[in-house]
This record gives structure tokens, sequence and C-alpha cells, in this order.
């Protein structure tokens, strides 16, 4: 009998730092003794950090899809993400195979290529199947730090969870840039609306909801996080079980021989 697996998706804008996250978490999660498995669903990635257990790249790779249709590089990864889909039952084949724990899934560095592509939403549907699965989505520090660029990025995330149907925990990833100041006003404003309607300035009433709504959709503390320092990793892996499992740690083979 297959064991239970959960899926994890690692998004977020282009160079908010997604594969490295997904090496430092599978590297967290191992040496918490959980069996874990990585995916890679960027068609133009070069190099990576982790060896993936299943490579989309094996079947649909951005670089060829250029020089065979005589593309530019934005179309060809256009054209590779929605290939993608034409390679659905072998890539499930593949996948099925898989048997981890966790499953950390690394998309595309271009997220509005894989959230808001019908590809993007029926592929994470076709990897997860029926297992229990939820989102990272990283909030580049740099962009966040800006009060305005912050809401946006909420918005962002808002988005892609409607999208793809999946529970988001937001992670305001690489703080080992941010000065102490810097992130002690960010974690002010995820904490609470007035915070960051006072640097906002003058809104509308709509505006002002909106704010309000976005704020209250965090539930929880925003999590900050450095992979290049390992910080936040354990307050991570609290949120995930939290959302993903009921608050229980997932029991590996290796702690109980009857699984």
């Amino acid at each position: 009998m297959k064991r239970d697996m959960y899926y994890v998706f690692i998004l977020g804008t282009a160079g908010s730092g997604k594969t490295t996250l997904t090496k430092n978490l599978q590297d967290y999660l191992l040496d918490q003794e959980m069996d874990t498995a990585v995916i890679n669903l960027d068609p133009a990635v070069e190099h990576l950090p982790y060896t993936p257990d299943f490579d989309v790249r094996d079947y649909v790779d951005a670089y060829e899809v250029m020089q065979n249709y005589h593309l530019g590089p934005n179309s060809s990864l256009i054209a590779s993400i929605d290939l993608i889909l034409t390679k659905a039952s072998e890539i499930k084949s593949e996948i099925d195979q898989i048997e981890a724990n966790y499953v950390l899934v690394d998309t595309p560095g271009q997220i509005e290529l894989f959230a808001y592509r019908d590809t993007g939403r029926l592929i994470s549907q076709l990897i997860r199947g029926n297992n229990k699965a939820l989102g990272l989505f990283l909030l580049d520090s740099f962009l966040a730090k800006e009060a305005r660029s912050f809401i946006s990025l909420l918005l962002l995330s808002s988005s892609i969870k409607f999208r793809l149907d999946l529970p988001i925990i937001n992670i305001l990833n690489k703080i080992d840039l941010l000065t102490e100041k810097e992130l002690e006003q960010i974690l002010a404003w995820g904490d609470n609306a007035e915070n960051l309607i006072d640097e906002l300035g003058r809104l509308d009433e709509y505006s002002l909801e909106l704010v309000n709504l976005l704020i209250e959709s965090l539930s929880y503390n925003l999590i900050p996080m450095s992979s290049e320092e390992g910080k936040g990793f354990n307050e991570l892996y609290a949120e995930i079980q939290r959302v993903i499992a009921g608050g229980e740690d997932y029991l590996t083979e290796e702690s109980n021989p009857k699984l």
C-alpha cells in the first residue's frame, strides 16, 4: 500500500529564492528523518543545487524548444510550459513511482507562466493527485520593504492561491539582505493593517478594505526566513504541519517499521 504523501509547491517571483529554499528545505526535512523527494518543474533552469527525483527537462527543455522552433527566450518558455501537458501520461507514470513523506515541487522561475496558464494549474493537479498539498509563496525581501510592493506581493499570493486551489504559507525570504529596522517594519505591516495603512498614507475606502482583508488573510504571522543563514526553518516546518498534517508529524518508515 502506497504511503500518504504531502506535496509542497515552492512559488514566487523570479529571483525570490525558490530553488535555494527547495534545496535547504530538503536538507532540513532529511535532518528531521523525513523521507523527502524533489521535483523540478522548470524547463529553463540551467543548474540545480539538488538532484531531482523527477526533472521536467527530461521531457521538455526550453533551450531545445527555442532552437527547434526558432523562438525567442520568452516564447520558448511559454511553449515549453504548454508542451509539458503533451507528456502528461509519461510524466504521471514517472511521478507515481516516487514515494516520500514530503515531495517538494520547485516551480518555474517565471511565476506568471506557471500560475496563470491552464497548463500550470493542470500539471499541479496531475502531480499531487489526491494527496494533500500546499504552496509556499516567497516574498522577495528586497521588494517587500516598500509598502506598495508588499501589498502587491500579497495580492499575487492571494491570486495564486485562487488559481491553483492550494492553501498558501507566505514566507518573507532572504531576510539576511534586510537591516534589522527594515525587517521589524515589514513584520509590523504583516501583524497589523493599521501599521501598513499609516505607511501607505491616504487611501480610498476600497483600498482601505483591501489592505485590511489582505493582512487578515495572513492568519498567522509572516514567516521570516534566510536560506543562507538557516533561519526560519523550524517555524516553517511547524506551519506546514499545522496546515497540511493537522499539527502531527508524519512518521517515517525508519521511525515506525510498521508503516
